[in-house]
């Protein structure tokens, strides 16, 4: 570049030495000459082949191995025990691998092996001690037994609490602030050996102990306590031993503390004893509260100065998994890297119909993970994040509100579809209903709007009818959604599709797709709960319902609005009583609300997730659980109790479908919606099939760098045409006042003497 430019540059200055050496005004001169030199400079710097002036990434990494994408809120937890947020899964389940996973592509989702080498099976046993039947009742069930065997060689990441000397011992042990000061250590990545070794059951087992660590405090230690026979109790007894233990930095040796319900049986196997039946355990251990843990990490963590410096599992974990974190700068970045000693695990080879010619099996085989690095940029805005993808910056996507028109185009008949901008750039989009529901909700212990007398159903499947979601899901999530028709999403075992699926109280089946009913229908059920044009036949006084909410945004006075409408077309009067979240809660605690706005995201895959939000015995006033409607069926309660602890059978589906169509006729909940996610990824992102049960799935992606490299090039060349611009006018600015001296240079006598 320098060589290129040094010519032009003596041009100009030659050029620009006469005028010097014969102008009276060196200002004049000098400021042409610097205009035309810079004007040159930057014409020659626009023909050169550079990369984008705007590309935040090094030149080095243009045609890296790399998955670029983006972080708003930094993770609070990256401990197992005690991440449970999505922000905090998208790094950890890259790092920690728990036993169980669930296949990438098959649907309905279905569990593997991660690091065991089988699905662990339970076996029951009697209050005796003998071995039960699987088909037993579940009231003859004490307990089960899980046997779960783990793959030989699988090794940790490289990590300093797993260095060790020529003797075999601990490299850094009995550190602290001071000999960490002299070491300069400040990361976890200035200490300069590191080390490894292979995972063994006894792993396993330490972190379900750390469950019932008060010190750890895990959002489901209380849950697995329920479950996990003996953890509640050690509990107690490490709350003690981690009193005595602060003169150690607090640290207890879990290994030092038996637990019935999770044992050693030799290197490769341990077993869980579970409180009678509990098949949704399976799921559990497909998260990474289940990931092993090494008690030489936990003892590293704990020595005096490391948590001043952030060293902590929080801070910095230590997995199995296809990735690890290299780089935690949560003001910044944050980085994955390729673990070099993740074990053989391969691209699955078979799917559902259809991905093999969505080219999402092209990859069958290969070794995993097909990405080097991901990285994560803080973007705390969304428009930002947006305009960046949209210059090839970021590999994916989601939709924002603020950018939605500019993505998604409606088709004549309601097919969602790209914008031809987005078309244009080779983006691809994907859709999938998520395993969630949002819905409003009466509270049945309510004198007005509660019950289970048939004037009561009617008045709640009146205002079923009119409370129309499907225009609440065009106005108010911009299409991003589906209307639901009972408790249990798409994709989830016992939702039924089709003309079988329909709520029937709600909803007609009309040319081949469920049409809400009429508000004729409607009224006339109104009328015969005794409430004509919204007119208490007993009384002669309208009738005036209230909803409880926390709403503050702009967006939410249209949406509050809206409900108000949905009322007024059977002559409810709605009353809307906003109120903060710790006044509802308290609202919703003792009772006092009359109908309210709810929602529930799946933990884990199964009907009994969604279904015991209705279960009788959970009611939030008398129970203080999670049905938010304190619905209470017997014969729903019963069902749910034969339904909760079954295998996916088709007994179980009949089961299902009985409890669904009480729940339908009760009308505790207008069914609302189940959301849809809509996301966005380019030409060179490759295998990106949405899995809204899989949290480890960034091991399956891979990218084509070449052509990233190419269409970034082809989209963020600089903008030149100001610059031409900018010249022009410094030239004809200049010109005038350069042609103007020269006049009356010669006018008035002022020609230089030639000096012989």
């Amino acid at each position: 570049m320098t060589r290129g430019i040094a010519p032009v540059v003596a041009i100009v200055r030659r050029v620009s030495g006469y005028a010097d050496r014969q102008c009276i005004n060196q200002r004049i001169y000098s400021g042409l000459r610097t205009g035309l030199l810079w004007g040159l400079c930057l014409l020659l710097l626009s023909a050169c082949d550079l990369q984008p002036w705007n590309d935040p990434y090094p030149d080095k990494d243009a045609r890296a191995n790399a998955l670029y994408s983006a972080f708003s809120l930094r993770p609070k937890h990256l401990d197992p025990a005690k991440a449970y947020t999505s922000n905090e899964y998208t790094i950890i389940a890259q790092v920690y691998e728990p036993p169980l996973q669930y296949h990438y592509l098959k649907r309905p989702y279905t569990l593997i092996p991660a690091t065991t080498t089988d699905l662990p099976e339970p076996v029951y046993y009697d209050a005796k001690g003998r071995r039960l039947k699987a088909d037993a009742p579940d009231a003859q069930i004490a307990y089960s037994i899980y046997d779960i065997h783990i793959r030989k060689g699988i090794r940790y990441q490289p990590h300093p609490a797993l260095a060790r000397d020529g003797q075999g011992e601990p490299v850094y042990q009995g550190l602290d602030g001071v000999a960490l000061d002299r070491m300069g250590v400040r990361t976890l990545y200035d200490f300069p050996d590191t080390g490894s070794r292979e995972v063994t059951a006894e792993d396993y087992v330490y972190q379900i102990k750390r469950l019932a660590s008060p010190e750890v405090l895990s959002p489901i230690g209380g849950l697995m306590g329920e479950y996990i026979i003996g953890l509640s109790a050690l509990g107690e007894q490490l709350r003690e031993a981690q009193k005595d233990a602060k003169g150690t930095m607090g640290f207890v040796d879990l290994r030092a503390f038996p637990l019935e319900g999770a044992k050693v049986v030799d290197r490769y196997t341990y077993r869980l004893k579970i409180n009678g039946k509990y098949p949704q355990l399976s799921y559990w251990l497909a998260m990474p509260f289940f990931a092993p843990i090494p008690h030489e990490a936990d003892r590293f963590y704990h020595q005096a100065g490391m948590a001043d410096r952030n060293l902590t599992l929080d801070w910095y974990p230590i997995g199995t998994g296809p990735f690890m974190l290299a780089e935690n700068d949560p003001n910044r970045r944050m980085t994955l890297v390729r673990n070099p000693n993740f074990h053989d695990e391969r691209y699955p080879s078979s799917g559902e119909p259809g991905d093999a010619q969505a080219g999402l099996l092209k990859d069958a085989g290969k070794p995993l993970p097909l990405l080097d690095r991901v990285v994560f940029t803080l973007e705390k805005e969304t428009i930002p994040y947006w305009n960046k993808f949209l210059q090839g910056y970021y590999d994916s996507s989601g939709i924002s509100s603020d950018s939605f028109d500019q993505a998604i185009d409606f088709g004549s008949s309601g097919e969602v579809g790209l914008t031809p901008a987005l078309k244009d750039k080779g983006i691809h989009l994907n859709t999938a209903v998520q395993t969630t529901i949002f819905y409003t909700g009466f509270n049945m212990l309510d004198a007005d709007i509660g019950g289970y007398s048939e004037d009561r159903r009617r008045l709640r499947q009146a205002i079923s009818i009119a409370m129309d979601y499907e225009e609440y899901i065009s106005i108010f999530a911009n299409g991003r959604g589906v209307a639901a028709q009972g408790p249990i999403p798409p994709g989830i075992f016992g939702d039924r599709e089709g003309q079988a699926g329909i709520n029937p109280y709600v909803y007609d089946w009309v040319d081949g797709r469920p049409r809400r009913k009429s508000l004729a229908a409607a009224r006339r059920l109104l009328r015969e709960a005794g409430y004509e044009h919204g007119i208490d036949t007993r009384t002669g006084k309208p009738l005036v319902l209230h909803l409880d909410i926390t709403a503050s945004g702009p967006d939410d006075k249209a949406m509050l609005e809206w409900l108000r409408k949905q009322l007024q077309k059977l002559d409810i009067q709605l009353v809307i009583r906003n109120t903060d979240y710790n006044r509802f809660q308290e609202k919703m605690r003792t009772g006092n609300a009359q109908i309210f706005m709810w929602g529930w995201s799946a933990d884990y895959p199964d009907p009994e997730n969604f279904l015991f939000l209705l279960y009788g015995p959970n009611g939030k006033v008398k129970h203080h659980g999670e049905n938010a409607a304190n619905y209470d069926s017997p014969e729903f309660n019963v069902l749910f109790d034969k339904v909760k602890t079954m295998s996916n059978i088709p007994e179980r589906q009949r089961l299902i479908d009985e409890m669904v169509e009480h729940a339908r006729r009760d009308a505790p909940w207008v069914w609302g919606m189940h959301s849809k996610s809509f996301g966005l990824h380019h030409a060179w992102h490759h295998n990106s099939k949405p899995n809204l049960m899989a949290n480890n799935t960034l091991k399956y992606i891979r990218v084509d760098p070449d052509l990233r490299a190419q269409l970034r090039a082809e989209w963020n060349r600089p903008v030149l045409w100001p610059l031409f611009v900018l010249l022009a006018l410094l030239v004809l600015f200049l010109l005038p006042a350069l042609i103007e001296h020269r006049r009356r240079e010669y006018r008035g006598g002022l020609a230089p003497r030639e000096e012989g």
